[in-house]
């Protein structure tokens, strides 16, 4: 047995049974700030270039952040390039504020304001490690220690902020984060930033943005949520300070922890487009947003036009965002299984037949056409579909309307195809089956001409008279008949050449577009010896469509013997 795991510590959460984040829901959208050039950029096998960058950075302001951080302009030339870019190009909207990073040390804050210079709106977000692990392992110092390095960061951005804004119109705000919050002990996490909002000067009416990160996930997302609680319950100066969120996403967890986070009482998260970021990522912020508008809740952010969106993504980080990632990969509204196929189907008929004014299809928890997707299908056939997938692909592609009873002899048939071929078959090889199986069936009977017209059968009553020929191979034949309707009529004409041994079950139909012209087409079940079965006809005449769909069928059991 392998007993490496006996190396790692369990993590100890905190005692807080005075939590209440557990009864809360999320009624709004909180304040978003992406970090995608700065800490998703870093993860990047090879970072983005200066173009790239403006480019992700215009569709951040597309999609609608108000806050991007933008770079680390102190730690390299390429870092500094894109922010005096954004600067000098007057590339930032009015509404738009960016967000630059920098350790606490004076000669990198002083070089961060220098890189400022002629920004409108700007968060000076400055950071050191506070764990007890940082602490033994990294610096060999006491919380003292880390609380100095703090406080005299936060003097220095101070007095830095009030010469710049003595000379300019420079809107400058602060953020401070405990890097490696959540492996800090709780009254030392809250110790710090309370000293740090003091020496900002936080008040009620100018806050100071306090982000708590989960620098690396070593926990349950419920433990997260209680220090986030914890210190929002605790911190002397809660009033002057907004509660920010920068959760990774070591454990897998970083959605669900950004959320219980928001409902422990966080005003804001930060994090990436699809979660790009260091180790295994940061919290998905298009993930987050699109669950908000899962629940009616407005995300304050536009991801309408996901396909661009994916696009531009994976070009500019040469990144792969993966088919079953949430809300944007290729297949998360795609069904294979027969048994979603078929409850798709019935949700998208039920929606289209009640006019529900709420989104109601079972396994597809928002509306595709949402996120620009109506032009992709949401079912696709293989060899795990079901009868309803083939129905669905002949009515949303198509037009055609299929009878339920059809369905399993259809989908009988679109499955023996799928495993035939190995893989998953277009909607085109759906239809191709469907036209060589019913609409391409003109032998061994061929209906060659046709008349149908009606008589007074006295009474009030009206006969209908179908008069017609048919080839049987080399012999054609003239047939005609009298009934209460075309199909009435057609049958007693079939059972005068001898085709008696079919009985009417059941008809359907409808008007389906091909091309510029509008056809009916009707679909005829019969039975046959205990059996059933079906046949399809179409014509610009629905009675014709009628007596076509008899003559398929026919031809379709006489074929099959």
């Amino acid at each position: 047995m392998n007993l490496g795991y006996k190396k790692y510590k369990p993590f100890q959460p905190i005692s807080f049974p005075e939590r209440t984040w557990p009864e809360k829901t999320i009624t709004k959208a909180p304040v978003w700030c992406s970090v995608d050039l700065r800490d998703g950029n870093q993860a990047l096998v090879n970072p983005m270039n200066l173009e790239q960058k403006l480019e992700f950075f215009q569709m951040l302001c597309d999609i609608g952040f108000k806050e991007i951080e933008v770079g680390f302009p102190s730690a390299s030339e390429t870092e500094y390039e894109i922010l005096r870019a954004l600067i000098d190009q007057d590339r930032i909207p009015e509404d738009v504020t960016i967000q630059v990073l920098v350790q606490a040390r004076e000669h990198l804050i002083r070089k961060t304001f220098e890189a400022i210079e002629g920004a409108k709106n700007v968060i000076v977000h400055f950071y050191n490690s506070t764990s007890t692990l940082q602490r033994k392992v990294v610096f060999n110092t006491d919380m003292q220690g880390v609380i100095d390095i703090a406080v005299e960061g936060a003097r220095l951005i101070r007095k830095l902020t009030e010469e710049i804004t003595a000379s300019s119109d420079i809107n400058i705000r602060y953020e401070y984060s405990p890097e490696s919050f959540s492996g800090t002990e709780m009254e030392n996490a809250v110790l710090i930033c309370d000293r740090v909002l003091e020496e900002l000067g936080a008040t009620p009416e100018n806050p100071v943005i306090i982000n708590l990160p989960n620098t690396v996930e070593m926990s349950t997302p419920n433990t997260y949520a209680d220090q986030i609680e914890y210190c929002c319950r605790n911190m002397k100066h809660r009033d002057a300070a907004i509660i920010s969120l920068h959760p990774h996403n070591d454990r897998g967890t970083a959605t669900a922890a950004t959320e219980l986070g928001v409902m422990a009482g966080a005003d804001r998260v930060e994090g990436t487009l699809f979660g790009n970021g260091e180790r295994t990522g940061n919290s998905d912020i298009m993930n987050l947003a699109m669950n908000l508008y899962s629940q009616g809740v407005d995300p304050e952010l536009d991801f309408s036009h996901m396909n661009h969106i994916r696009e531009v993504y994976e070009r500019c980080t040469q990144l792969k965002v993966h088919p079953r990632h949430p809300y944007a990969g290729q297949l998360v509204f795609t069904a294979f299984s027969g048994s979603h196929q078929d409850a798709i189907n019935k949700g998208v008929n039920f929606m289209q037949r009640e006019k529900s004014p709420y989104w109601e299809v079972p396994y597809l928890p928002i509306d595709p056409a949402d996120l620009g997707r109506q032009y992709e299908p949401i079912i696709r056939i293989n060899s795990q579909s079901g009868k309803g997938g083939a129905a669905f692909i002949m009515h949303q592609n198509f037009g055609y309307i299929l009878p339920k009873a059809m369905h399993p002899e259809f989908g009988k048939m679109v499955k023996k195809a799928c495993d035939q071929a190995g893989r998953e078959i277009s909607p085109q090889e759906v239809f191709d089956i469907f036209q060589k199986e019913y609409l391409d069936v003109k032998a061994p009977y061929e209906l060659l001409s046709y008349k149908i017209f009606e008589e007074d059968g006295g009474q009030g009553q009206v006969i209908v008279d179908f008069e017609g020929s048919i080839r049987h191979g080399d012999d054609t034949r003239a047939v005609s008949g009298k009934g209460n309707g075309p199909i009435d009529a057609f049958f007693n004409a079939l059972h005068n050449i001898g085709l008696d041994h079919y009985d009417f079950v059941s008809y359907s139909e409808h008007a389906v577009s091909t091309g510029a012209d509008s056809k009916a087409v009707s679909y005829i079940q019969l039975k046959h010896e205990g059996g059933t079965l079906f046949g399809v006809g179409v014509d610009s005449n629905i009675s014709i469509a009628s007596v076509k769909g008899i003559l398929c069928a026919i031809n379709r059991n006489l074929s099959a013997t």
